[in-house]
């Protein structure tokens, strides 16, 4: 298997990949933000949740339910600014492992990348990082 990519550009492909699936697996991973409640530890992340209060209406009581879960919609998500965050994150890392799986295939598949493609790959994940 031919590559047109550089030693320097297959360490940018192996960076890219790997950088790219700790953003994806960071995202859908509950746990942004730690703290506790009613004495027990909660976290949540931009669209999944662990340990959450429910309302128990057979008790008539809150209880918490010691469960990872996912918010039952998009408006289920507690404010305007989450959910912006969860749809800017989602993009940045789609963005970010387009362009790796990209740049694994240039290093199997020859004349895949070119210099200019290159550069925009770059330019691309900057976006995405940002």
């Amino acid at each position: 298997m031919a590559s047109s990519l550089t030693c320097t550009g297959m360490i940018w492909a192996l960076v890219s990949l790997l950088s790219a699936a700790a953003s994806c697996v960071g995202f859908f991973m509950p746990y942004w933000l730690l703290g506790s409640q009613m004495d027990k530890p909660v976290s949540f992340g931009t669209f999944r949740r662990c340990s959450y209060p429910i309302r128990d209406e057979e008790r008539q009581a809150t209880i918490m339910l010691e469960q990872c879960g996912r918010y039952a919609s998009f408006q289920g998500i507690p404010s305007v600014e989450w959910r912006i965050c969860t749809i800017v994150t989602g993009v940045g890392c789609g963005l970010l492992l387009l362009v790796a799986l990209t740049a694994v295939m240039g290093c199997c598949i020859s004349e895949l990348i070119s210099r200019t493609i290159g550069r925009a790959a770059g330019g691309i994940q900057f976006l995405g990082g940002e």
